[in-house]
């Protein structure tokens, strides 16, 4: 079965390339006619991996084209997402899978809820990938794909095309822990790093701000029924700020570009989901507050 890719950027172009090297049958779904030219003048997608590059020349089509879509991996911003697959709505076939590999919740509820004759497969990754021109991934970081329904169903047969392709995975019955866990941990360090206009690891120097967002990141999450997810979350918090010291997070460096941020996703939706249960996260919402004003101040959308 081919695997349609929504999304040429960085994890989207990883996912495709590392499918199509093992012989696995791929298709780009691109977004415009200038695209396509862009994608068929440099000869498909190229991935640089442990200092080697190789160049794939994966088929690619746009959202009109006839043919039916059977898997769809998703690989657009969360901001993107719903929107981007609309315009194949007629393609997909009944039980179709759509995989969201999406940042943060929200976007993932939204797309299962419009199109539900689908299968949609949530995705949390830890692999880094970074895009060094437009059609050229490069393969930063080894990491771990968790994936799941949030039905808790059984893996899928087709898990063995990540195994050919080399691409790590483990399925989850309860994906959705997985993602809040991820949430929690990018609305304690994402935000402050843009406030604090620093580096992940310069964070340890204010320890008393993370230990009050971890309390209440805690609260959300154990009054989400999502007790796991809050496990020991402080500590996993400044695990990973030790680990990615030297790094800057994915929402300074989309601020720093100029790019539109996942805040409505990250820390909208947990200020939401708070909101909804009647849970008073006062250092959540002027955390929100402060960044949607640095975001306005920017000229960056602030949802």
């Amino acid at each position: 079965m081919t695997w349609h890719v929504l999304g040429a950027g960085a994890l989207g172009s990883l996912w495709a390339t590392r499918l199509a090297r093992a012989g696995i049958p791929v298709r780009m779904i691109l977004r415009s006619a200038q695209r396509l030219v862009d994608y068929q003048w440099a000869g498909g997608l190229t991935l640089s991996e442990a200092g080697h590059a190789s160049l794939h020349a994966i088929p690619a089509e746009l959202p009109d084209a006839a043919t039916p879509i059977q898997r769809l991996l998703v690989a657009c911003k969360a901001y993107d997402a719903e929107a981007a697959i609309a315009p194949l709505a007629q393609r997909l076939t009944p039980n179709c899978e759509i995989l969201l590999l999406q940042n943060g919740l929200g976007s993932q509820q939204a797309i299962a809820e419009r199109w539900p004759q689908a299968r949609c497969i949530f995705v949390s990754s830890t692999e880094g990938a970074y895009r060094d021109g437009p059609m050229h991934v490069v393969f930063a970081g080894h990491g771990q794909n968790w994936l799941g329904d949030s039905g808790g169903g059984n893996a899928p047969a087709w898990l063995e095309d990540l195994d050919r392709a080399g691409i790590p995975h483990i399925w989850s019955t309860n994906i959705l822990a997985r993602l809040w866990r991820k949430l929690a941990l990018n609305c304690a360090i994402n935000p402050l790093t843009v406030l604090h206009d620093c580096r992940n690891g310069e964070l340890l120097q204010h320890r008393q701000q993370l230990s009050e967002l971890c309390e209440e990141l805690t609260e959300l999450l154990t009054a989400c029924d999502q007790a796991a997810a809050a496990e020991d979350l402080e500590r996993e918090v400044r695990r990973v700020i030790e680990a990615t010291a030297a790094n800057y997070s994915s929402m300074y460096q989309d601020v720093r570009l100029g790019r539109r941020t996942e805040i409505a996703y990250l820390l909208g939706h947990a200020c939401r989901s708070a909101d909804s249960l009647g849970l008073a996260v006062p250092r959540l919402h002027e955390l929100h507050r402060r960044l949607r004003e640095h975001l306005s101040q920017r000229g960056l959308p602030t949802d």
